[in-house]
């Protein structure tokens, strides 16, 4: 039997995976994943079996029963270095969130892959996350099959949204709101922007652009949906009071309906099998 460096070492040179198992169905590498869309995906794809470790810290309520089964891996931005240690995965998936030291470190004892979401466009890029990872297990026809199954149910989804208003999505975090560019609810739902207040200006921290909204302006804006991101709910800080934000729209003449999204599949997941499924659902309902 082939080692765990010579099968990856040939199929993805390119990509530094030395050290991980086999693509076949009989060795398929062990995985720790400190991305919940990336986990969700890998469930869908029914690799339950691969997962040696999840990190429970914040993980989403739609992954919460399923996480039981593994040890805590430790938080998203904290991952647990010894445990990694110890398990010696045959990969562990990571993104911008983790930071480049924790890459490192984990690298160190385990091929590490960034599977950030990259390009421009939202459905293409996540297609290529998902069956880059299904690539791994010899699963791109399965995966292709559960894609085909999505993006019809998005199409079904979408045809059914017309007529629905403007819609603005925010963050809120510790009583703050900053106007959040949703591929899914613009690119992939198509749905109508409000147009957005001259007086927002761009903040620029590091490599991030904000663009802080007051409730006033989003009175302004008007939109006739205000879906909210709680960043603050999703990490366990005081949470939006969302009646409290309804009224004070309300009293400066704006006829929006507030809706909060789930925090954590909003804030802490997404671009997954499972996860993509639920926001567009969320949004449907939210909006109709």
């Amino acid at each position: 039997m082939k080692s765990r460096n010579t099968i990856l070492a040939g199929a993805f040179a390119g990509l530094m995976l030395a050290g991980c198992a086999s693509t076949s169905g009989l060795n398929r590498p062990t995985v720790i994943s400190y991305d919940h869309g990336a986990l969700d995906t890998l469930l869908e794809l029914g690799l339950e079996e691969s997962v040696l470790a999840v990190p429970k810290q914040g993980v989403p309520d739609y992954l919460a029963d399923v996480a039981e089964r593994w040890p805590d891996a430790g938080g998203l931005k904290a991952p647990d270095q010894s445990l990694i240690a110890e398990l010696r995965p045959g990969l562990v998936l990571m993104t911008g969130r983790q930071g480049a030291d924790a890459q490192a470190a984990a690298a160190r004892v385990a091929p590490v892959r960034d599977i950030t979401l990259s390009g421009e466009a939202f459905q293409q890029a996540f297609n290529a996350r998902v069956i880059d990872l299904a690539r791994y297990y010899g699963l791109e026809q399965t995966a292709g099959i559960k894609l085909d199954e999505l993006w019809q149910y998005v199409g079904e989804q979408k045809s059914a949204l017309a007529g629905t208003g403007t819609v603005t999505v925010v963050t809120h975090n510790d009583g703050r709101f900053s106007l959040r560019q949703e591929a899914l609810v613009y690119e992939v739902l198509g749905l109508t922007p409000a147009a957005v207040s001259e007086s927002v200006q761009p903040i620029e921290r590091g490599t991030r652009t904000f663009y802080p909204v007051t409730a006033g302006i989003l009175a302004d804006m008007a939109p006739d949906t205000l879906l909210v991101v709680d960043r603050s709910a999703a990490i366990g800080a005081t949470p939006l009071e969302p009646q409290a934000l309804q009224s004070e729209l309300a009293q400066a003449g704006a006829h929006t309906r507030v809706v909060v999204l789930d925090p954590g599949l909003w804030y802490l997941s997404g671009a997954g099998l499972q996860s993509v499924r639920l926001q567009v659902e969320e949004v449907v309902n939210a909006v109709n």
